[in-house]
């Protein structure tokens, strides 16, 4: 069985955050285990088997912020802490403006009267 240790930053400002973010990780299809990580606890640590990385990505940035992948590593068997090599890696390096979420165009409503105001001075 072929596991997937996926890292994902996450902008994370407080405990609610990471809270949300681990909870939407948790629910993914095929997580088996999720801690975050890094100096600034802005590294969410995804592991399972058959994760969709860009849908869990995608549901990040949704749901709590910027979010982008750092790496991906295939692991072989269920616990990669065992001092097992990584049989496979792959990293990102994102391009700071290409993960930006399109913005819609602003809409504006005019007021149109009908008629003008009555403008009779006999009354």
């Amino acid at each position: 069985m072929m596991q997937q240790k996926i890292i994902v930053k996450v902008e994370m400002h407080c405990d609610k955050c990471r809270t949300k973010a681990l909870k939407i990780a948790a629910a993914a299809y095929g997580v088996s285990k999720v801690s975050i990580e890094g100096t600034d606890k802005d590294h969410l640590e995804v592991r399972g088997d058959g994760v969709d990385s860009v849908r869990l990505t995608g549901l990040l940035r949704k749901k709590v912020g910027f979010a982008t992948i750092v790496q991906i590593e295939q692991v072989k068997g269920g616990n990669a802490d065992d001092g097992e090599k990584p049989t496979h890696t792959i990293e990102w390096t994102p391009l700071a403006s290409y993960y930006c979420t399109p913005q819609c165009p602003p809409m504006y409503c005019e007021v149109v009267r009908e008629y003008s105001e009555p403008t009779c001075s006999i009354m």
